[in-house]
């Protein structure tokens, strides 16, 4: 679920290989996997991106983001997923529980239950050795504080049917209450984006302490392009905030082409310190702002 290729391979001798081969239990773990993988998409969509552009790598080693921090130069059992997403991977049968190194200079929150990691305190350049529970139904993934990552939560059979479904974001304050992430769009299909410069970049940032809750800014290839004229339906869906101190008194959106704030719905568990706006009325091709009132 958590590596660029997500595929089987067998010989034409071999045994039948599908998930439903292996009982119910199984299947059930495997489907979960899957899914996973899948509304992770648009994600690794963006990384291959920055991997194109920068050269930097979709999967990275410890040190390689951390390129100062001794404690990860021989870590080789825990990767990134571009800068945001810490995986540890369990091999073994019958584990339960597994250590997993957080670099320190950022704090980090689980994604299946959305609550930062406790035990990592705050200090440049060091690392932090932490046991967390990871049984045959848990996989160690980890959101670094001060990212944004955007998914896709419609089950569908395929990526081709899910090309127009919307966006759900999810921003992981950092200590300083901020967070920000790329996500990357064109038609998934030709090389139009290099032909015709036919991609739209949006930027999403936040800055809880500025009273800005959620802001994007557009990076259009060409006005022109496809994408663009159909930016209606990359529509974001749901707002997930994680690491929110306490509810805000309000949120406003606002649109470039409006001077006037609409006000959003929104819902906040002080235990979770989570919250969630739901149905923003937003696309990811247009430039807007969540101001906190």
């Amino acid at each position: 679920a958590y590596q660029p290729f997500f595929r089987g391979h067998a010989h034409h001798d071999s045994k039948r290989r599908e998930p439903w081969m292996f009982g119910d239990e199984t299947m059930v773990r495997l489907r979960r996997a899957a899914m996973a993988r899948y509304a992770l998409l648009p994600q690794w969509y963006t990384v291959f991106w920055e991997a194109g552009v920068t050269g930097m790598p979709v999967m990275r080693t410890m040190w390689m983001q951390y390129p100062k921090t001794q404690s990860l130069f021989s870590v080789d059992d825990q990767y990134l997923i571009g800068s945001d997403l810490l995986v540890k991977p369990v091999v073994g049968p019958g584990i339960t529980s597994t250590v997993v190194q957080f670099p320190a200079a950022d704090c980090w929150y689980d994604v299946d239950t959305m609550q930062r990691m406790a035990g990592v305190p705050s200090e440049p350049n060091s690392s932090v050795a932490v046991t967390v529970a990871s049984d045959i139904d848990k996989i160690p993934v980890y959101q670094r504080g001060g990212s944004i990552v955007t998914r896709k939560l419609r089950l569908r059979r395929s990526s081709h049917l899910m090309a127009m479904d919307p966006y759900t974001l999810y921003v992981a304050l950092g200590d300083d209450g901020k967070a920000a992430g790329d996500l990357y769009m064109d038609d998934e299909v030709t090389f139009a984006h290099e032909r015709e410069r036919d991609y739209v970049v949006a930027s999403f940032s936040s800055s809880w302490g500025d009273g800005v809750a959620v802001q994007n800014s557009v990076r259009v290839g060409n006005a022109d392009g496809e994408v663009l004229e159909h930016a209606g339906d990359r529509v974001v869906e749901r707002i997930v905030v994680m690491g929110v101190e306490r509810a805000p008194g309000g949120l406003s959106l606002f649109r470039r082409t409006s001077s006037s704030g609409s006000p959003l719905e929104f819902q906040f568990d002080s235990l979770t310190k989570v919250l969630v706006v739901r149905k923003p009325e937003v696309t990811a091709c247009e430039d807007f702002h969540i101001q906190i009132v």
